[in-house]
């Protein structure tokens, strides 16, 4: 990220999930919230899209065509993790990095769950400004700022009021990759701490793929170069360190496949994106 300025690999997110909404190619997914929580420029350049105005110049082709990609990627995405999220039903809900994220205030399943939005202050200023009429869908929603380079996780959850008695449901949607692994490892150490068991852990992340190189080259133009990736056996290992056991670990083209032959397509090249959900378990009982 820039200083002072909100996350672009986050606007970019959100504007995939706007254009994606009721789309009907968007088999299972529906994201009322995207539209409002964008910035106006980017508001304004959604709402283009879907009312079907033609492009203005070849620039506006072009973005319009990796806009229609990106928000097939981000539908299935969101898809597996909503799911994840609803399969848990933990009483607490964190999302780190949570950028334009609208889970909060369009989930019914967290009717019962205290969310904790931790994000980088910067971003947590705009959307905080934009979040208006929105009403939220988890009993309550509490704004966590932390600096993941920079600040204690742990303390700053425990400030927010975050209960490390409770089971915990943890989203690590668009982080993992732009976080050296040195901080990532310190993020984990603090999950491992705040989670008791039966919580939950998702995390999107990066395997080795050398399309990596040139997506690196687009990132880092906007200040948010990739600094990590990780094997599908290497982030069992990580997990499995910090007390979690993946139970699921998937590429987004298997996540695509099964839910439209459209989705499918446009998520063929994304193999090095991969989802992983892991569990922390109950102690085993001592034998008698």
């Amino acid at each position: 990220m820039k200083p002072g300025q909100e996350s672009q690999t986050a606007v970019l997110v959100c504007m995939a999930r706007a254009i994606g909404h009721d789309a009907p190619w968007a088999v299972k997914f529906t994201d009322p919230t995207a539209l409002a929580l964008l910035p106006d420029d980017a508001r304004a350049r959604v709402e283009r899209m879907r009312a079907g105005a033609p492009p203005r110049g070849l620039r506006e082709r072009i973005e319009r065509r990796l806009g229609d990609r990106r928000a097939r990627v981000m539908v299935a995405r969101t898809i597996a993790i909503d799911d994840a999220v609803r399969e848990a039903g933990s009483p607490q809900l964190v999302i780190l990095g949570a950028g334009l994220d609208g889970r909060p205030w369009r989930m019914p399943e967290l009717r019962d769950a205290v969310a904790f939005e931790v994000d980088h202050p910067d971003s947590q200023r705009g959307k905080r400004a934009r979040l208006g009429a929105l009403t939220p869908t988890a009993r309550d929603v509490r704004f966590v700022p932390v600096d993941f380079e920079r600040d204690r996780l742990g303390d700053a959850l425990a400030a927010a009021g975050h209960d490390p008695g409770l089971a915990t449901t943890w989203i690590w949607e668009g982080v993992v990759m732009y976080l050296a692994p040195d901080d990532v490892e310190a993020t984990l150490a603090a999950v491992e701490q705040r989670s008791a068991p039966a919580s939950r852990i998702i995390i999107a992340y990066h395997s080795p793929a050398l399309v990596l190189r040139l997506v690196n080259l687009v990132l880092s133009r906007l200040g948010e170069p990739l600094r990590s990736a990780y094997t599908a056996a290497d982030m069992r290992a990580l997990l499995a360190a910090h007390g979690f056991t993946v139970s699921h670990d998937e590429n987004l083209p298997t996540i695509g496949e099964a839910l439209s032959p459209d989705i499918s397509r446009a998520t063929r090249v994304m193999k090095h994106l991969r989802i992983a959900t892991a569990d922390r378990r109950a102690p085993a009982e001592p034998p008698p």
